[in-house]
């Protein structure tokens, strides 16, 4: 790794400072969580800027060109090749860019902000039956500005569907503030009055190209295949006026030209019935061969899969038996899919491949798979190898993902000279997968740039990887842009004239040369070796972490403080800053951290279910709350662990003295004590919360078909006025199907630990488990029946509890079976429950406990059986309540829910709406925080379903649906 440069934009700082704190930063905690994106670069700027409109982008812009400070954009953090890194001016386009997605003309358009991800998106246009033609796959963490500024393709799309085949209009603002909207009728008179220098050079450059026969030959066989390789020069061939010609170079110009605002895309229309396929080859020429003839017989992908890939696949969890029954010598396959509008389609398709598919002479008769699971299975054998490569890299390694395309007629004598690299090279278990029928492969390798010679080692590997692309007449890009990474190459693919070419575009575009210096263009030959990360060993967490943010969007803090990722990296940056002596950087990084990193994580768990190599970095901080809680506090937990009946008891009281205070006073008592006392012990109580609930009952029915364990939440906040809560609602409907239930004995004083995990409370947790363990075991009979958690959160605790059953000294208690109540009432009670009565709409926000379980799709089930139509917001996420965050946090929890209140609100669901409507969840807290953030009564699903089946003497509450604050 080199020596920092010193900032070269240091004197337009100032000016850029003037803009205002809260658009610019210079906080060091900003600078370091910004500073890391999915890339094996390492730049920390020197301001963060966060604009919310494309007004204060320009004035950001107009200063930096003024002054000349660099500026680079960043939005999603999700690339590969260092194009989001800087040492200067870098603008996050994510946190104030992330809502409008307008779906126009019935779903045939979509405009959308550049902080939007594809997969929300996509969300949107479900509804309409289309999608975005770009499917990359980090869709559910990149955004529309990277998507549209790297030329995103995918899996599916190949050439046809890609930004640039399906971008309808932009909103661009220029590095000299002006701002160009390429779908206004009057778009080219405005560009010609505003711009008329950069007017006349975009149509001198067009007809110089057009004017050179080799540099046309060269665009259109470069064009022909996916790439992303320098400036998009095709524009130039393929549009006529000015300012579709520059609508086109904006994409994939990286961030180098200027800022896309906002994007309408052309969408592509979703076919719903899909059969799948792996066909299993002899050797990776075999399979590469057969691609022509596979495409040829209708197959919209053929995902390319070598022999290492096959080795690592058949290791990953739910692989199928025809990739775990293989002894893999050469083999390779390809992961083909066939899709049509209609199953009788669908048919005539897949009878049509059949007889070229028999033809194929493979090494495991292949068929074709409708079937959900089974086709599931079979993507796990593409989707795994990110996670079993990266995840087992050596400690201190970076993962490197790679992507190259070449003509499909050489594609396998390139994978086959690929692996020899490999192998001369050192790099070892390195895989080659990625989309065969666009001649685009990606390959994994691990390098430890620390060391001098793993950074020789990178250098030469990459030379000769160079030689061998272009040599094959390919592109050292496809998807994943050029950045810095390729920069020094540009040159050597295009030649002397095209290269000369994008120079002269770089200069009539941005003159002051001030944005994403270092991209696409630039003069240092050893640009690509240069700002590498070094990975300090620091924890477990930590160190598994490959830093690509697919984690970030589901982080119901990601828009008040920080995401996972900031929250590991930042870890590295203590480390790094402790371990070189800056330690005055450390105690400020640290010092912050406390409140960003540690008390506003909700510890909710939904990290891990977008994290490729499964990191939850609630683990992480939970481990730091505990090395943070003092004897005082770690006793007072165990006390209260032992006497947790009196102590929700009092809570309960103390909620319901609190709701009969006449107007603010509970408010003011608590903002007072927060005054005096620490408020990560004392809960800001408001008006909004609801009185305590009752003590848990015991229930002891003979016969009994199951246990119930509900939730202490039940008593601590009571249910809505006119509700009998969860656990009630659960035993009247096992009554009425007539499936007795028990509990175990004195349930007022268990819990399922969460309180005490989620705080790194590990003594008062092992109290608790030591009193919940042998509860469970003899309620159920030694484990002969299941035991029913009511709410989601507490269902996963207590999961998690029972299998680490043995470290609290009851072993026999690891294969107890935990089911929550939402997987038990679809299952076991509603097919026995009388024909529920319907209201027309419910609202449904599933919670990070149903997401975890698994058992999201109950909750829908159950919602759908007391309603006509189940409506789930795309931007349903954590609300961040997170036990007692929101109480300790309330800022946690308005900022997590603000996407999903928005669209409801966007899509009229918040304002006057009809009587019969109902909002449900399937946790009391969750539903607390919703209400709360809302203004509409949630509540959970089975009390809804205890009144949808009720007699007509009204066995049950009184219709929710009627009911709101």
């Amino acid at each position: 790794m080199t020596a920092r440069r010193p900032p070269v934009g240091g004197a337009g700082a100032p000016l850029v400072r003037d803009l205002g704190s809260d658009l610019v930063s210079d906080r060091a905690i900003d600078r370091h969580a910004l500073a890391h994106d999915a890339s094996h670069y390492l730049l920390t700027p020197e301001l963060i800027a966060r604009p919310r409109s494309a007004d204060d982008v320009a004035r950001l812009l107009r200063a930096c060109s003024e002054s000349g400070m660099p500026i680079t954009f960043r939005s999603g953090g999700t690339s590969l090749s260092g194009q989001a890194v800087t040492e200067h001016l870098l603008v996050d386009t994510r946190r104030h860019f992330s809502r409008e997605v307008e779906v126009l003309d019935d779903g045939a358009r979509v405009r959308v902000a550049p902080g939007v991800s594809v997969r929300q998106v996509n969300a949107r246009l479900t509804a309409y039956g289309t999608k975005l033609g770009p499917d990359p796959a980090s869709e559910a963490a990149c955004t529309i500005g990277g998507v549209v500024a790297n030329n995103s393709s995918g899996m599916h799309c190949g050439t046809e569907w890609n930004s640039y085949a399906t971008l309808d209009s932009l909103v661009v603002v220029l590095p000299s503030g002006t701002v160009v909207d390429t779908g206004a009728a009057d778009a080219e008179q405005r560009l010609r009055e505003s711009e008329p220098d950069l007017v006349a050079g975009l149509v001198r450059l067009r007809d110089r190209i057009r004017g050179d026969a080799e540099s046309v030959g060269t665009l259109r066989r470069l064009f022909a295949m996916k790439n992303t390789m320098g400036y998009g020069l095709n524009s130039f061939l393929d549009h006529d006026d000015p300012v579709a010609i520059l609508e086109h170079l904006m994409v994939g110009s990286e961030g180098t030209l200027g800022f896309i605002a906002s994007a309408t895309f052309r969408t592509v229309p979703v076919r719903p019935e899909v059969a799948t396929g792996l066909l299993v080859f002899g050797t990776v020429g075999a399979a590469t061969e057969a691609v022509p003839q596979i495409v040829e017989a209708g197959a919209v992908t053929a995902e390319l899969l070598d022999a290492a890939s096959l080795r690592v696949s058949a290791q990953a969890p739910g692989a199928p038996a025809q990739i775990t029954g293989l002894s893999v010598r050469e083999q390779a396959a390809l992961l083909v899919e066939w899709h049509a509008d209609t199953a009788e389609e669908l048919a005539e398709r897949e009878a049509v491949a059949q007889p070229m598919l028999d033809r194929l002479g493979l090494a495991v008769s292949a068929s074709l798979t409708r079937e959900v699971g089974e086709r599931a299975a079979l993507w796990t054998v593409r989707k795994a190898l990110y996670s079993a490569v990266a995840g087992a890299r050596p400690v201190g390694t970076n993962a490197l993902l790679e992507d190259v395309a070449v003509p499909v007629a050489v594609l396998g004598r390139t994978c086959v000279d690929l692996t020899e690299l490999f192998e001369r090279h050192g790099y070892e278990e390195s895989v080659i997968f990625g989309h065969a029928k666009d001649g685009n492969v990606h390959f994994m390798l691990n390098e430890r740039f620390a060391d001098p010679a793993g950074l020789q080692r990178y250098a030469e590997f990459t030379e000769d990887l160079v030689d061998l692309v272009l040599g094959r007449g390919g592109t050292l890009k496809a998807e994943h842009g050029t950045g810095r990474m390729m920069a020094p190459f540009v040159e050597r693919q295009y030649g002397t004239e095209l290269y000369a070419v994008m120079r002269e575009l770089k200069a009539l575009v941005d003159p002051a040369v001030v944005l994403g210096p270092g991209t696409i263009l630039g003069d240092d030959p050893q640009a690509h070796l240069t700002d590498l990360k070094t990975a300090p060993t620091v924890e477990e967490e930590v160190d598994r972490c490959v830093e690509c943010g697919f984690c970030e969007p589901v982080c119901p803090s990601r828009e008040l403080t920080l995401t996972p990722r900031q929250r590991i990296v930042l870890r590295r940056e203590i480390t790094s800053a402790t371990e070189r002596g800056d330690h005055a950087l450390a105690a400020e990084l640290d010092r912050d951290y406390e409140y960003e990193g540690v008390q506003t994580c909700a510890v909710d768990g939904m990290c891990l279910t977008a994290c490729p190599v499964q990191i939850n970095t609630g683990d992480l901080v939970r481990r730091l709350r505990r090395e943070d809680v003092g004897s005082f506090e770690q006793k007072g937990w165990e006390v209260a662990a032992r006497r947790w009946g009196t102590a929700t008891r009092l809570g309960s009281l103390g909620l319901s003295v609190a709701d009969r205070l006449p107007g603010v006073v509970g408010e003011r008592l608590t903002a007072a004590v927060r005054t005096v006392a620490p408020a990560e012990v004392i809960p800001a109580y408001d008006r909004e919360l609801p009185r305590g609930g009752a003590v848990r009952r015991e229930v002891d029915e003979r016969s009994a078909q199951a246990v119930l364990f509900s939730s202490c939440v039940g008593t601590m906040f009571g249910p809505e006025q006119g509700s009998q809560g969860a656990a009630a609602a659960l035993l009247s409907l096992a009554r009425r199907a007539g499936v007795l239930v028990r509990t175990p004995n004195r349930p007022a004083g268990l819990c399922c630990g969460t309180p005490w995990k989620s705080k790194g409370l590990t003594d008062g947790y092992a109290v608790m488990a030591r009193q919940v363990l042998p509860a469970l075991w003899e309620a159920s009979e030694g484990g002969r029946l299941p035991i029913v958690g009511d709410a989601a959160s507490c269902t996963e605790g207590l999961a998690v509890m029972v299998a680490n059953a043995g470290e609290y000294g009851h072993p026999e208690c690891e294969g107890l079976v935990i089911i929550d109540a939402l997987e038990w009432a679809a299952s076991r009670l509603l097919p026995q429950l009388p024909e529920p009565r319907r209201v027309s709409r419910a609202v449904l926000h599933p919670t990070c406990g149903t997401q975890l379980l698994g058992v999201t799709p109950y909750l829908e089930e159950l919602a759908g059986a007391v309603a006509d139509t189940v409506v789930v917001p795309a931007d349903w996420g954590c609300c961040g309540f997170a036990g007692d965050r929101g109480l300790l946090h309330p800022e946690l929890t308005a900022a997590a829910t603000e996407p999903e209140v928005a669209e409801l609100r966007e899509r009229g669901l918040l304002g006057s709406h009809p009587q019969d409507t109902v909002f449900l969840s399937a946790n009391r807290t969750c539903e607390i925080g919703m209400t709360r953030a809302t203004g509409r009564t949630y509540r959970h699903v089975l009390e809804q379903l205890d009144w949808a089946t009720s007699d007509s003497r009204g066995q049950a509450i009184c219709n929710p649906g009627i009911l709101s604050v």
